[in-house]
């Protein structure tokens, strides 16, 4: 019964924020979470994960708060049975709450109310395969050509050619691509790219530049395996797949760097003008 009130509250009070018109409005709504201290801890979900490890939440509703504990602020109510995203890689526990991605948003939740649905510990060592190749018999790009506008490559097919300057450059062959079609591949973004031989181009560095719901910009502290940076200044941009290294000094990276040396796996640097961005 108590619970089922917290949720009307809940509900009543998004309506008024949603209808109110009024910046103040929403400003003076308060979200309303569910009690987080009637579970027992004897199926409580603690130790680590692997990055992008699928979660349910088994609660009636779940908080999703600001920082690992009941102190922090709630920046969503999930319903039961919501399946979340671990963020961290690993993801473990602190003081039993985990980092999740849910409806757009990261944010914490106590794994008192978590069950593990799917572990995918190797997800970041599978995108650098689709970039390098080796791994599993993966497909990798680098040693194909630089193909403006495009993104496709295959095991022992021709590498294609480059000459020019692009935009205006001029391809020969049917395999190769640019920074931001490598980094969709290697990302599968949207879902439905993951077949590195067809030839897709959904993103330019002008989309990747900027958080959406697939990406989001985190420190170059914090880089990990297959990250990536990205610059757009408006008029010419770049992004590329990040491996090793110091985020803020020599790092390791795959990408497709220009026309004159195609899609290469080398040591380089990046200027302050580039971000590091995650796929969520």
């Amino acid at each position: 019964m108590g619970s089922n009130l917290l949720k009307c509250l809940a509900v009543l009070s998004l309506i008024a924020a949603g209808c109110g018109g009024a910046e103040s409005s929403v400003d003076s709504v308060e979200l309303k979470g569910v009690d987080e201290t009637l579970a027992t801890s004897e199926s409580a979900l603690t130790g680590c994960l692997g990055y992008k490890s699928m979660l349910s939440t088994t609660a009636t509703s779940l908080n999703l708060r600001s920082g690992p504990a009941t102190s922090y602020g709630i920046i969503a109510v999930m319903p039961q049975g919501s399946s979340v995203i671990t963020w961290d890689n690993p993801s473990c526990d602190s003081g039993g709450w985990y980092r999740v991605y849910w409806g757009g948003v990261v944010g914490w939740a106590s794994g008192t109310y978590l069950s593990v649905v799917t572990q995918t510990a190797s997800v970041r060592n599978e995108a650098i395969a689709r970039a390098e190749g080796g791994t599993k018999g993966a497909p990798g790009g680098v040693g194909f050509s630089y193909w403006w506008g495009h993104g496709a490559w295959k095991p022992n097919q021709a590498a294609g050619s480059c000459s020019g300057n692009c935009g205006s450059c001029t391809h020969t062959g049917s395999y190769g691509a640019d920074c931001s079609g490598f980094l969709a591949k290697v990302w599968q973004v949207p879902s439905s790219n993951t077949n590195v031989a067809t030839d897709s181009h959904p993103y330019g560095t002008i989309h990747f530049n900027v958080d959406s719901s697939q990406w989001s910009t985190i420190s170059r502290d914090s880089l990990l395996k297959a990250d990536a940076l990205v610059y757009n200044d408006g008029s010419a941009g770049h992004t590329f797949v990040y491996e090793s290294g110091d985020g803020w000094g020599n790092i390791l990276a795959h990408e497709c760097k220009g026309c004159a040396y195609g899609c290469v796996k080398n040591s380089r640097t990046a200027t302050t003008a580039y971000h590091a961005i995650r796929h969520f």
